[in-house]
């Protein structure tokens, strides 16, 4: 698929998001977060969910955890502007509750679109709801392990619709070392995996 093909297919589905009233995050919600970066990255991040500075500006990781995402990303010489960065929802929880059932089911078909759209050589899951979502929605075996038992290691996977292939790198969501500076240098080590990865694809 080339650029302006995918660059088509994502304004698409920006504009079916800004639209979309599927579940009830729409109406407590500032502005949609639905993705930012490269529509050619080989890498793309996918997080939780849109904490309040991402509600307010529709930029996703531009809090304290996109602080230390660009301090990751830094660490092992990647350019943000080279990777694509979206959430398995789209909206805010009020009160940065933990993402519904129904939240999931109503705003992951967009994310599955964009993975099609992107193409990414690997899939980098922040945190344990994106990494159980991808990794079962891909039928990997170890969809039910904690993000601890799963961080930095590489997992083949196959998208049973489009039967694409991806390596999914499950990590821990950058708000750990927001909250616990001591875990930076465990994320640090997780990426330097990732960027083995890149360079290997």
């Amino acid at each position: 698929m080339d650029l302006s093909q995918k660059d088509n297919l994502l304004l698409a589905i920006k504009e079916e998001v800004i639209a979309c009233q599927k579940c009830e995050l729409y109406k407590t919600r500032i502005l949609p977060v639905v993705g930012q970066g490269n529509h050619d990255a080989e890498i793309m991040f996918i997080g939780e969910a849109p904490g309040a500075s991402e509600d307010k500006t529709g930029v996703p990781f531009c809090g304290s955890a996109g602080q230390v995402l660009n301090q990751l990303l830094a660490s092992v010489g990647i350019k943000r502007e080279e990777v694509y960065i979206a959430n398995i929802l789209k909206d805010r929880p009020p009160g940065n509750r933990e993402p519904a059932a129904e939240d999931i089911a109503a705003c992951t078909p967009y994310l599955l679109r964009q993975i099609a759209a992107i193409e990414p050589k690997i899939i980098a899951t922040l945190g344990n709801y994106a990494t159980h979502f991808i990794l079962e929605k891909f039928g990997v075996a170890e969809s039910s392990l904690g993000i601890s038992r799963l961080r930095g290691k590489k997992l083949a996977a196959r998208d049973p619709l489009t039967q694409k292939s991806y390596i999914i790198i499950p990590l821990y969501h950058p708000a750990v070392a927001v909250y616990n500076s001591q875990q930076l240098d465990t994320l640090k080590e997780d990426f330097q995996i990732l960027a083995l990865q890149l360079k290997e694809t």
